[in-house]
């Protein structure tokens, strides 16, 4: 169904309402993993917990994406994009006063719960808005406003940590917040509820969140057994939630679109391309900052290397997808970065700044050139009536290889550093550990070539 006529007032106040809020959630990750070293002195936590301060938003926001997707469909997406933007902002004011690093932890948890809900109905309303030949260049303006998030984080970021202090950073997000809901509530009328009057699966969201958190507090508590237990059984039940949805009449993730093979592997693709580079940040933050001795704010601009090479070159690549065949530039998207990783396993407490600045360099452009044409892939694999659940799934496989990436990192760290804050004395464990996890990012990088290349065979 074609979306009403929209006057101009209200398809631009939509855009910047998007926008705005698309800039929230990438640009807080982003400064928020400069702001470890400062928060960890301050708090004076092992390096254990303090990874978790940047997954705890993470893993809320995957556990809680699909289920409020569904949602937004069923009782309006306007509704639950502002408790949104309403759970985010205070989440965001609790978490700048936070006390101890266990209550930030909780409170970067609500606030990945209003960040899911920001982030699977801002698209939406974009596409509702605006008729298709205006479309394309709407989701594009939404989507380079992440880029510039993950650009500015890292600068930003470390400007206002050095001189303003990490908690500094949340309190920002407050009228930005206010100025979003504001906007919403004055231009903003409709609801677009396509689905009202359909049954929510809430046995299936419990499901996927229980699953999910199994399966992250196992590799965060490995190689205890009680981890190794987790992480089977959180893997089990996942396969266990995938017959479930099967089954039922108004799933909360249709599995059946999985049958096409160039929509299945390409999602593949995005959650090993995802579960390889996400945690490139926050590890080249704590060797910046520890072993290189580097203020945040210097660390920041070396960062920053990365998300601008991503912004550069994603545009370019999605245009490049219309001509040619997408998967194959996502594998060579997927090849530079499987480069970029290799470099990183190999810096030491010697190596040049101008080398980081390389590795990042080249993991930006393989991640621009995977991401647009990894997407043009998979939503040019289904049909139109399942544009909405494709682009969903795009979301979920972002979500999830951005927790399992950290959740790599937390495992390795957690075997090889221990539950300790990191001091000189642990210098050398924290490089060691960074060693491991490039490598294993390296290998799963390599093997994500292959995923993005598979096609669907057309049929006679």
């Amino acid at each position: 169904m074609e979306p009403k006529r929209t006057d101009n007032s209200i398809k631009i106040a939509a855009l910047l309402v998007a926008t705005l809020a698309n800039f929230l959630t990438p640009f807080m990750s982003s400064a928020v993993n400069i702001a470890l070293p400062a928060i960890g002195n301050e708090f004076a936590t092992s390096a254990i917990l303090l990874s978790w301060v940047p997954t705890s938003f993470l893993l809320a926001a995957a556990m809680f994406a699909v289920p409020f997707g569904r949602i937004s469909d069923i009782y309006g997406m306007k509704k639950i994009f502002n408790y949104g933007i309403i759970i985010f902002t205070i989440a965001s004011f609790l978490s700048a006063v936070a006390p101890s690093a266990e209550s930030l932890i909780i409170f970067r948890i609500i606030q990945g719960i209003g960040g899911a809900m920001i982030f699977v109905t801002g698209l939406a309303i974009i596409t509702s808005v605006y008729p298709p030949q205006e479309r394309g260049k709407a989701i594009g303006i939404n989507i380079a406003t992440v880029y510039i998030a993950l650009s500015l984080g890292p600068v930003l970021g470390g400007i206002m940590t050095q001189y303003l202090g990490w908690r500094s950073l949340f309190f920002a997000m407050i009228p930005l917040g206010i100025l979003i809901l504001a906007l919403t509530y004055w231009k903003l009328n409709d609801e677009w509820a396509e689905c009202k009057g359909e049954k929510f699966d809430i046995k299936g969201s419990i499901f996927y969140s229980v699953v999910l958190v199994m399966v992250m507090y196992g590799f965060s508590t490995l190689p205890s057994i009680s981890g190794i237990i987790l992480v089977i059984a959180g893997i089990i039940g996942f396969i266990g939630f995938l017959m479930f949805e099967l089954r039922i009449e108004s799933p909360v993730l249709n599995v059946k679109l999985f049958k096409n093979k160039s929509f299945a592997f390409s999602n593949l693709a995005a959650l090993i391309n995802y579960s390889a580079t996400f945690a490139v940040t926050f590890l080249l933050s704590l060797y910046l900052q520890y072993i290189k001795a580097l203020d945040p704010l210097s660390a920041g601009i070396i960062l920053v290397a990365q998300p601008v090479m991503m912004a550069i070159f994603a545009p370019i690549a999605g245009k490049l997808s219309d001509k040619f065949v997408p998967q194959k530039l996502a594998a060579f998207g997927m090849a530079l970065s499987t480069v970029g990783l290799l470099l990183f396993a190999f810096i030491n407490e010697t190596t040049s700044i101008a080398f980081i600045t390389v590795g990042l360099v080249v993991i930006g452009i393989g991640f621009g050139f995977f991401s647009s044409p990894n997407t043009n892939a998979i939503m040019g694999s289904v049909e139109r009536r399942f544009f909405g659940v494709a682009s969903a799934m795009v979301s979920t496989m972002r979500l999830l290889g951005q927790t399992f990436s950290m959740g790599l990192a937390l495992m390795v760290f957690a075997i090889f550093i221990g539950n300790v804050q990191i001091t000189t004395l642990q210098y050398p464990a924290l490089l060691n550990s960074i060693h491991i996890v490039f490598i294993i990012s390296t290998i799963l990088c390599f093997v994500g070539i292959f995923a993005a290349l598979v096609q669907q065979k057309p049929k006679n």
